[in-house]
């Protein structure tokens, strides 16, 4: 049972550092737009100027419309207070956006937390993998992902909402049945042992063609 258990610890521990991993590089590639957009910033007001030497505002309106199209998809669209919250949450809505994925979030959180930053990036990485695998089962205008943080009280709250392809799952013990892959069952256990050693509370509940994961992390 020690040796099972060892193993497991091991997985699961391999399977945080393949996630945090995956997360650097998600938001890597985030900021790495963002400064190449900065770079190409004098450029724009170059352009921008010889237009309005020619006295040709349409050009200008027309150059400014494509502007504001490229700089949202590397603006910061979330803003929840917690920079490290920022970098995850921002990094996973680019990434569902551009598997053309609704998403719909209101997020505050307290710039200092109790509970370690690492264990929240991880419960929301997994969280928002999981409702991205969901989603992408369904046609494009049916892809909708609603996110919800928040303080009650002492405790931050966290719901994940997303649509689903399948009708309701069963339930064994605070997880459902999933036919999902290795990967999938470790995102779960690791979620259920950060919760857990943070005195948490989580609830999960399926429905016909929805799925929604709710999680209370005490902050005192």
């Amino acid at each position: 049972m020690k040796l099972f258990s060892r193993l497991l610890d091991r997985r699961i521990a391999s399977y945080q550092q393949e996630l945090i991993e995956t997360h650097y590089r998600e938001v890597d590639n985030m900021y790495r737009q963002i400064r190449g957009w900065r770079h190409d910033y004098r450029n724009h007001i170059q352009t921008m100027k010889a237009y309005a030497s020619a006295g040709d505002l349409e050009a200008i309106r027309r150059y400014l419309d494509l502007l504001d199209q490229d700089l949202t998809t590397v603006d910061t669209v979330i803003k929840t207070g917690n920079p490290m919250a920022d970098a995850i949450l921002n990094s996973k809505i680019s990434l569902a956006k551009s598997k053309g994925i609704a998403v719909k979030a209101d997020a505050h959180i307290p710039v200092k937390l109790k509970s370690s930053e690492i264990d929240l990036c991880c419960i929301i990485g997994n969280l928002f993998d999981n409702a991205i695998d969901a989603s992408l089962k369904l046609p494009e205008e049916q892809r909708l992902i609603r996110v919800y943080m928040d303080m009650k009280n002492t405790q931050l709250y966290l719901s994940f909402t997303n649509f689903t392809a399948e009708k309701k799952l069963t339930k064994t013990g605070t997880r459902f049945r999933t036919t999902k892959g290795e990967g999938h069952g470790l995102g779960l256990v690791r979620i259920d042992a950060i919760v857990e050693r943070l005195d948490g509370y989580i609830s999960r509940n399926s429905e016909d063609g929805a799925f929604t994961t709710e999680i209370l992390l005490p902050q005192v």
